[in-house]
């Protein structure tokens, strides 16, 4: 009888491993690269976390750019949707990792400055594109919601500059 039960315990133990191993590989983020990743985990500060998603982000507006001026004969409206997706995706983080610098009382500043700034300049962009941009009926909703995040993301930013404690002031004898 015990013999029959050696099989059966190793075939439970590795049924309810398989979950766990599916569930390590998947904490990447889907619009991250690999590479990307490993930046974001080998940054040291939230600053610098913030200002890699920001050039993330970047990127993703750039490409998207160059997606509508010029297009692929092949799943283009899929393409300019994920692009915005991961755009909103790595706004989202960095105005989350603000979020979590205030919250744990980090010197988040110079991320808080970057964000404001950034988020205007891609404001800017989003907006043109709103109005001007072609083919705006496929990839509309993802738009929307690009600029709405933006918005939401440079408002919080803001409000955390004025949460955030002033830097040390170095006194003169």
């Amino acid at each position: 009888m015990k013999l029959n039960m050696r099989p059966l315990l190793l075939a439970c133990i590795m049924l309810a491993g398989a979950p766990l191993v599916r569930a390590a590989g998947q904490q990447q983020k889907d619009y991250l690269s690999a590479v990307e990743a490993d930046k974001i985990r080998d940054a040291e500060t939230p600053n610098e976390r913030i200002k890699l998603f920001l050039n993330f982000a970047d990127d993703r507006l750039k490409k998207f750019q160059y997606e509508l001026e010029h297009p692929t004969s092949n799943r283009h409206a899929d393409m300019l949707n994920s692009l915005l997706n991961a755009y909103i995706g790595c706004v989202d983080d960095a105005a989350d990792l603000i979020q979590l610098g205030l919250e744990k009382q980090d010197n988040i500043r110079q991320g808080i400055d970057l964000m404001t700034s950034r988020a205007k300049e891609f404001l800017a962009v989003l907006e043109k594109i709103s109005t001007d941009g072609p083919e705006r009926e496929i990839y509309k909703d993802n738009l929307d919601d690009a600029i709405e995040g933006t918005r939401d993301a440079m408002n919080d930013a803001k409000k955390a500059k004025k949460k955030v404690a002033p830097p040390p002031v170095r006194r003169k004898n």
